[in-house]
């Protein structure tokens, strides 16, 4: 039993590592300059996002497309605009974490 609970902690702390290292990047990129995981601010909160694009299996790709090359119009008036400076992976790796939340 005492294994169990020892494996199960382990798992946890696995995925908690991961979420705390892509929301780390999220602030290494500046996202959260404009975003936060679960208030709006400028904005949509990244749990929002989440929500909106929850069961869409092209909902990765496109986030990955709208953090290059910006975006306008999905979430109000006010563009994202784009940020080519974000590698491929991180951007998906940015991506994956938010569709996550």
């Amino acid at each position: 039993m005492k294994a169990i609970v020892i494996a199960a902690a382990a798992v946890l702390a696995m995925g908690a590592g991961v979420a705390s290292a892509d929301q780390a990047l999220a602030q290494k990129s500046a996202c959260m300059s404009c975003h936060q995981v679960a208030k709006k601010v400028v904005g949509p909160s990244f749990q929002d996002v989440a929500k909106k694009y929850k069961g869409d299996a092209k909902a990765a790709d496109h986030i990955v497309t709208v953090i290059k090359k910006g975006g306008k119009g999905v979430w109000g008036p006010v563009p994202m605009p784009p940020h080519p400076q974000v590698s491929d992976d991180n951007a998906k790796k940015l991506a994956d974490w938010v569709l996550s939340l």
